[in-house]
């Protein structure tokens, strides 16, 4: 019964008649972030804070030995950020007064269903862009060329001109090269990654370039398995990241790297199939958060809260998560904005081939 109980992959806790928490699964102590011990014997409405008068209810469905659903409610512990979801009460078979509180995180498979339309909404918005680029950087070179010629003949101030000409076709070419990459078919190299040599190799380079001005703030789970992902296009997310992160701090900003184990996270694909997500990655930043007109569509492509963004970046970073099976979600307020990335872990059949 202990290992059926532990293994729920959904978060459950068992309350006594009296409303006090008689156990947590593995899956509940993650969702809530907090240990068993501190859920053990204390008041559940003490621990679990939902935005909905439901005590009342619950005193009735325990009276009655009868269940309880409760829809669209945000829930919190007080030691994480509100989460919308559904939750069961029902009687325990055989248990005595006991009853049992099941959540389903809603939130997060809105987000995840969100997830996959921005990575089609990408491929389509841009995919005659992806066809024009190549043609487009070719006049592009041969532009750029031509200005530097002409400058080496000019005064001073008419080379300002050429050298504005030199600078934009420059910007032109990154942002076509953001392009091309949707276009990249090529399957990841997928194989067993250490998400922290990762994010310390990310971390490294961003310390002493763009994120310099930042304070670095590492908080790892150091027991946290491998994930099955392409170690380079991990690189590239997390200093992504890093920098919209350093961006958005000014001089003795800080940025929080936190990794943790939270196994009650699934992915429903679009073919019905599930998969397990448990390996979570946040880039925390305490800059002034995202205007809010946007901040729910940052992964669109084009969609850009940064004067002179292009809006690519975060839209590339969805489309390199998604191709390694894995999600990305943001919450964010003035003073915290946390971009999470969920992971897998290594199939339990992966033999070395990819």
């Amino acid at each position: 019964m202990n290992a059926l109980w532990n293994s729920l992959p959904v978060p459950a806790l068992l309350l006594n008649q009296d409303e006090t928490i008689a156990e947590s699964n593995p899956a509940a102590e993650s969702f809530l972030n907090l240990s068993a011990k501190a859920l053990k014997e204390a008041p559940v409405w003490d621990k679990v804070m939902i935005d909905a008068p439901i005590e009342d209810a619950f005193a009735r469905a325990s009276e009655n030995r009868s269940s309880l659903f409760v829809n669209d409610v945000d829930v919190s512990s007080g030691e994480r950020a509100p989460l919308q979801c559904n939750i069961q009460f029902a009687p325990l078979v055989d248990g005595g007064d006991q009853m049992l509180m099941i959540f389903e995180p809603r939130e997060m498979a809105a987000r995840l269903t969100k997830s996959a339309k921005s990575i089609r909404a990408a491929r389509s918005a841009i995919g005659m862009a992806e066809m024009l680029a190549h043609e487009i950087k070719n006049p592009l070179a041969g532009i750029t060329g031509a200005a530097q010629l002409l400058s080496m003949t000019l005064s001073n101030g008419d080379r300002e001109m050429t050298d504005l000409i030199v600078e934009e076709s420059r910007r032109i070419v990154k942002l076509l090269e953001q392009v091309e990459q949707f276009g990249n078919l090529q399957p990841p190299n997928k194989r067993p990654v250490n998400i922290h040599d990762v994010l310390d190799r990310a971390r490294q380079s961003a310390s002493v370039g763009f994120g310099a001005h930042m304070m670095m703030i590492e908080d790892y789970d150091p027991s946290l398995p491998p994930t099955f992902a392409d170690s380079d296009q991990l690189l590239q997310v997390f200093l992504n990241l890093l920098k919209n992160a350093s961006e958005a701090g000014g001089p003795g900003g800080s940025i929080t790297l936190h990794t943790f184990y939270e196994p009650s996270l699934r992915l429903q694909r679009e073919d019905g199939s599930g998969a397990r997500l448990p390996l979570q990655i946040e880039i925390i930043d305490d800059g002034p958060g995202l205007p809010k007109e946007i901040a729910q569509d940052v992964f669109e492509p084009f969609i850009s809260g940064k004067e002179n963004g292009t809006g690519l970046g975060l839209a590339l970073v969805s489309k390199l998560i998604a191709d390694v099976g894995g999600w990305i979600s943001v919450d964010s307020v003035p003073g915290r904005t946390v971009f999470r990335v969920s992971l897998p872990t290594v199939p339990k059949d992966y033999d070395g081939e990819e």
